[in-house]
């Protein structure tokens, strides 16, 4: 008959062995849960992408004005250049990892500037017919109408300045009033574009010019949504003290916040 000490020993080794086992394996799992977690909630809290049209087109301020105001919204993104000159292409691999795309103001020729986007044009239109939001300012807003331009809207634009009812005469920077959902408003102005929608046009008019002519408009296109301004709602004081203009309202960017969420269903 085998000694009870020694029969009774191995088992309680082996017994001792699986607890520690059994007590190390939860602690490395749910260390390896905690690291997923950690990476997940990372990739959570990162802000999303907008991506910020910087190709030539004659204002070196408008792109970077853009994605300064994108980076200090109240719901911040992440900004990334694209087009000519800047390293990175506006392609359909570049826009699948972003939320919005910006056209930003400052052109003087869409007839220049298109050529450099018109071989992006089925790639930015198939993006936001998807999911994507394209936010056009000023020239921006030009470039979301037909011929030349991404014919994005339920309608085509015009030029404000000059047009029957028109409070701006020609294309000099100053500010203009604006009817915003009801209230009186002022933004920076340079020879933006006025909008002409269809009749029954699925578009929200976030506001108007003087003369009643649609200013900033929201408009769906597919499952994607398209903002655009004549004005500029993303100028900051250096763009006034340049051209020595003074808003009434004080420079403020919650119009240019609310125009975002709205472009970017995020409100």
């Amino acid at each position: 008959m085998p000694d009870r000490e020694s029969s009774v020993g191995p088992r309680a080794a082996v017994m001792d062995r699986r607890r520690l086992l059994f007590g190390i394996l939860p602690a490395a799992a749910l260390l390896v849960t905690g690291c997923a977690r950690s990476d997940a909630d990372e990739r959570k809290a990162r802000p999303p992408l907008a991506l910020v049209y910087n190709g030539p087109q004659g204002c070196t301020d408008c792109a970077p004005a853009v994605a300064d105001l994108l980076r200090r919204a109240p719901r911040p993104f992440e900004v990334t250049y694209v087009g000519p000159g800047t390293g990175k292409p506006l392609t359909a691999s570049a826009l699948a990892a972003a939320q919005l795309y910006v056209q930003p103001g400052g052109g003087a020729d869409l007839a220049r500037t298109w050529r450099d986007l018109r071989d992006s044009a089925d790639v930015v239109r198939d993006w936001i017919r998807a999911g994507g939001s394209y936010l056009g300012l000023c020239f921006g807003g030009y470039l979301a109408g037909r011929d030349p331009g991404f014919d994005l809207l339920p309608g085509d634009t015009y030029g404000y300045a000059g047009s029957p009812g028109s409070s701006v005469p020609d294309d000099r920077d100053t500010v203009v009033k604006v009817d915003w959902q009801g209230k009186p408003r002022h933004m920076y102005f340079q020879d933006g574009p006025a909008f002409l929608l269809d009749d029954g046009a699925d578009a929200t008019v976030l506001a108007t010019y003087e003369s009643g002519a649609a200013a900033v408009v929201v408009a769906p296109y597919g499952k994607g949504r398209v903002g655009v301004s004549g004005p500029h709602p993303e100028a900051d004081a250096s763009w006034y003290a340049a051209e020595e203009l003074r808003n009434p309202d004080g420079v403020r960017f919650d119009l240019a916040h609310e125009l975002i969420e709205a472009t970017t269903g995020r409100r």
